[in-house]
């Protein structure tokens, strides 16, 4: 790929097609090369402009955005971030995602008016994470079922000490990876489990359900007050973060827009730092695929309190950015690829 980013804008609106081509343009890094109306167009002219990255709608007509998606996927897989707004395609989001979508920018409106713009530096930060993502990764994650977990290889002082709870940080390829992940982990989990997931407003709730239902464990989004038990997997809401507070020997939730400086809201640091203030040396945190460093302060916070820490190993990560800002702070026990995390984890609990 060259250093010029070359995108094309998928959606069924003449107006959106022109705004976010705008918005793209603006970043020197990115060229959109092209524009289509549905899957169908967008089909042909990723054949014949060999574009990058694909911006895409989902509500199109007579081909919409997933089935672009899973045609698109069996010729050559690309890097889609899907552009579309929430009451209208939850459960289209949830599906392209499990048909390869790696990113998503959630548009403020249906409406035709300039309040698109508001997107424009989501839009072309998210463009340039889905150019760096290792497509191979995410079409094996989007395409292998669920298995028994193999056995990892743990030394013996780190399964000396059992984890009191697991929290997961997790952001670009998290959907498919945690659909990889939760299912591989047996009903008898002796601990809880909580998960910051950077997803748009809309669509944590749907996707607890969705991985509920093809799970062992109650995986639920995480409410103000929940008690936090074992067996339990809360998934913190998109627009709060999630905390723990301890009353009369019962851990609950806590959900607050506060921190309001943090980049991701809900922050992967914000839980951990909450978990290691609330369980000490009992905090297994776990460091999963994704663009930044959000959950390498926590790490090293979880760290400071006695817990430990593990990292998705770059050859399975789609993207190597949070578990390289943990690695590259020195603050992690262990690395392991996706599909030897499960195990591993079981080992520490």
């Amino acid at each position: 790929m060259s250093s010029v980013i070359k995108v094309l804008v998928v959606d069924d609106s003449a107006f959106v097609r022109k705004v976010l081509s705008q918005l793209l343009r603006k970043s020197p890094f990115i060229e959109v090369v092209g524009t289509a109306r549905d899957g169908t167009e967008a089909l042909e002219m990723v054949e014949r402009l060999h574009p990058d990255v694909v911006t895409l709608d989902l509500v199109m007509s007579p081909m919409d955005g997933v089935e672009f998606l899973r045609q698109q996927m069996s010729r050559r897989p690309i890097p889609v971030v899907i552009c579309s707004i929430a009451h209208e395609s939850g459960k289209l989001a949830l599906d392209a995602f499990d048909a390869g979508a790696v990113e998503f920018v959630q548009k403020p409106t249906a409406l035709a008016t300039d309040r698109l713009l508001e997107i424009g530096e989501e839009l072309v930060a998210k463009v340039k994470v889905a150019a760096s993502v290792k497509m191979a990764n995410v079409l094996e994650l989007v395409s292998v079922p669920a298995a028994p977990i193999a056995r990892a290889e743990v030394s013996s002082a780190m399964v000396a000490r059992k984890a009191e709870i697991v929290v997961i940080g997790i952001s670009t390829g998290g959907p498919q990876a945690l659909r990889y992940l939760i299912p591989r982990l047996p009903a008898a989990f002796p601990v809880p489990i909580a998960i910051v997931l950077h997803m748009p407003v809309g669509y944590t709730e749907m996707f607890a359900q969705r991985l509920n239902d093809v799970s062992p464990l109650t995986v639920t989004e995480a409410g103000e007050g929940n008690e936090v038990r074992a067996g339990s997997v809360l998934l913190a809401p998109a627009g709060r973060h999630l905390t723990f507070v301890r009353q009369n020997g019962v851990v609950r939730t806590h959900l607050d827009v506060r921190p309001i400086d943090t980049q991701h809201r809900p922050a992967v640091d914000v839980l951990f730092r909450s978990a290691a203030d609330v369980y000490g040396e009992g905090v297994l945190g776990v460091v999963m695929t994704g663009m930044g460093n959000d959950g390498m302060l926590g790490a090293a916070h979880i760290k400071g309190a006695g817990g430990r820490i593990v990292t998705e190993a770059e050859s399975s990560c789609v993207v190597y950015g949070m578990p390289r800002a943990v690695d590259e702070a020195a603050v992690s026990d262990v690395s392991a690829p996706l599909d030897e995390l499960a195990s591993l984890i079981m080992e520490m609990v």
